[in-house]
């Protein structure tokens, strides 16, 4: 199977050496993680069996979060803590997506942009739950940030897993929405585009904004997904996936890198072949800056205001949210698939001799100490 990180060992040195004085600091760190992670220039730990004595040597993966080989771990760890989250009610998709015409402002304002998609789309919705003709209350909010579409390229929205109901006026009493039904679309778009809007207008990017952008459509989407429980095992995996996952990628063959997606308007799969240096850029322009928080809650889902789900799931219930088990983090033993115990850590190669570092077998995932 072809690895993002093999695509970046073998095209990523030409890449920096075209284009390396103009890359961004972190779009070189990401690169240099993936090309690294679970080879000897991370070094590595060696695992022990209690149970049979099986013993093993696992690499260090770099952690990084544009890493498709290490976001496994740290999304089941987020399914574990959101449980206490969990209400035993439908669930909505909310979706809000940058019109294409915003989107080479964004890319190159990234921070500025992603902020202020987060900030209008939630007021946006919040401000039409309040109405009292549609919910009357205050939604909780857990939205995730996205920058691309299937084919790589730079597509910024924002999903939100919204519970289906609203908290009242008085702060406890649970106002629940109708059957499949959250929020109007079409009136939720213009409240979300004037925002934004509003926001721009104190920024540098405000000029630069062609004023049919104000007048045209936006795009918002509202689909049920379930229950909480399902909706956040859903969700899990796509709050921690990155550009793409290295299952995707099918081919790496005479400087060209061929994956495979779903086309949006015919859900049919499609293969797209791209220069290994053209593949590089695309995924990229998807690396958060540094610090950037891309999952974020809002209402009744804010970190201030969590005591009142403890009040809200007693009267959709009666009871507490179960407690999850937590996830598995060592290695299982090969012979008898008990957990095994970490031992002694080896250092890292020499960067001179394992620069990037190839991958060696058996390269698994070994949490850093």
């Amino acid at each position: 199977m072809v690895e993002l990180a093999e695509i970046f060992r073998r095209h990523g040195p030409a890449y920096r050496a075209r284009f390396g004085q103009r890359m961004l600091p972190r779009h070189l760190k990401a690169m240099r993680a993936i090309e690294q992670c679970r080879t000897a220039a991370l070094g590595g730990q060696v695992y022990t069996c209690p149970h049979c004595g099986e013993s093993r040597y696992v690499y260090h993966s770099c952690r990084d979060r544009h890493c498709p080989k290490c976001q496994n771990v740290n999304a089941q760890e987020w399914l574990a803590a959101q449980h206490d989250l969990l209400l035993p009610t439908a669930y909505f998709m909310l979706t809000f997506t940058l019109p294409a015409a915003l989107r080479d402002l964004a890319r190159g304002n990234q921070r500025l942009f992603y902020d202020l998609l987060f900030h209008a789309s939630a007021q946006a919705a919040q401000a039409l739950a309040r109405d009292p003709r549609l919910l009357g209350g205050q939604l909780g909010l857990v939205g995730v940030l996205h920058t691309w579409g299937r084919n790589l390229a730079f597509h910024p929205h924002v999903h939100y897993l919204v519970p289906a109901g609203v908290v009242a006026a008085d702060g406890h009493t649970w106002l629940s929405a109708r059957h499949k039904f959250l929020l109007p679309v079409k009136a939720l778009s213009p409240i979300f585009r004037a925002k934004v809007r509003d926001a721009l207008r104190g920024s540098e990017c405000f000029a630069q904004i062609p004023p049919s952008v104000w007048q045209q459509p936006w795009v918002v989407h509202c689909q049920p997904v379930g229950d909480g429980r399902h909706a956040l095992k859903y969700l899990a995996p796509y709050i921690f996936r990155v550009a793409i996952s290295n299952a995707r990628i099918l081919k790496l063959e005479n400087g060209q890198v061929t994956f495979r997606y779903r086309c949006s308007d015919t859900r049919r799969t499609t293969l797209c072949t791209l220069p290994g240096e053209e593949f590089i850029r695309r995924f990229l322009q998807h690396v958060l800056p540094k610090g950037f928080v891309k999952v974020r809650y809002y209402g009744f889902l804010a970190p201030a205001l969590r005591p009142r789900l403890a009040a809200i799931r007693q009267q959709l219930s009666g009871s507490p949210a179960p407690v999850p088990a937590p996830p598995q983090t060592a290695p299982l033993c090969p012979t008898c698939g008990r957990p095994m115990l970490r031992g002694p850590i080896a250092p890292p190669a020499d960067a001179t001799t394992n620069a990037p570092g190839a991958p060696l077998e058996p390269a698994q995932e070994a949490r850093p100490p």
